[in-house]
């Protein structure tokens, strides 16, 4: 009879008396304890590194690392091999990456780990990949400016966000735009969108969106002005 045919192993952290933590302040990975701690590699591990060009990038772990251990060696994307210095003096352990399964999400916190190149690759590849330029983290909408007219800013688009739930449909400035206003009607009680971001971000267009979302679903038929009234107040605003 032959023997049982062994699972192939996958990819998996082992923990000595220790475990990774995320520091707030510096988006690094530390160690909670001082004792001894093994990362096993029994396929490899893959995690983010720090680079001048392309501010991250994907790496994997292809040897066992243990604390103490000066070097991390690990494989780029390209095949590469690198060593990569580790400890108090130099790098701290680089970010785990996600799994593939998990990349695209439309929601951030949708992701085992979220830092900072989790964050900019999910978005990039929602931008590259499916060109959403919208995701949500939480009830936050991240916006990348893709600096072109893009056509989803209709009367059809505001049609079919108008009444949804914000997580019911995708990732859109209609959608924060439609949760305020269902709450203003239902809590009679004023509400506010925060539209911040860096010079160039698309701020102001994002808000003249949302004003425009405002003035077709609260407008009345017969005062046909009430888009171009709620629009020529966004000077006033900025």
């Amino acid at each position: 009879m032959a023997a049982p045919r062994a699972e192939t192993p996958k990819p998996f952290i082992q923990f000595e008396g220790g475990n990774l933590q995320m520091k707030a302040e510096s988006l690094h990975i530390m160690t909670t304890s001082r004792t001894s701690m093994k990362v096993s590699c029994l396929e490899f591990t893959r995690v983010w590194i720090p680079d001048q060009d392309e501010v991250w990038k994907a790496a994997e772990i292809t040897r066992d690392y243990k604390e103490g251990d000066l070097v991390l060696h690990l494989q780029l994307e390209d095949g590469t091999p690198l060593e990569y210095q580790v400890g108090p003096k130099s790098n701290a352990l680089p970010f785990l990456r996600n799994p593939d399964i998990l990349v695209g999400e439309n929601d951030l916190t949708a992701l085992s780990y979220l830092h900072e190149p989790a964050v900019l690759h999910n978005l990039r590849v929602r931008f590259l990949e499916s060109n959403n330029i919208y995701t949500y983290c939480g009830i936050v909408l991240v916006a990348i400016n893709p600096y072109e007219q893009l056509q989803i800013y209709g009367e059809e688009v505001i049609t079919a966000y108008n009444g949804q739930n914000m997580g019911d449909m995708d990732p859109h400035i209609f959608a924060v735009a439609e949760e305020a206003y269902k709450q203003m009607i239902r809590d009679e009680k004023n509400q506010s969108i925060i539209v911040s971001g860096e010079s160039g971000a698309g701020k102001t267009v994002s808000a003249k969106y949302a004003m425009r979302y405002f003035a077709t679903v609260g407008g009345s038929s017969s005062d046909a002005n009430v888009e171009e009234k709620v629009l020529a107040s966004n000077p006033i605003m900025e």
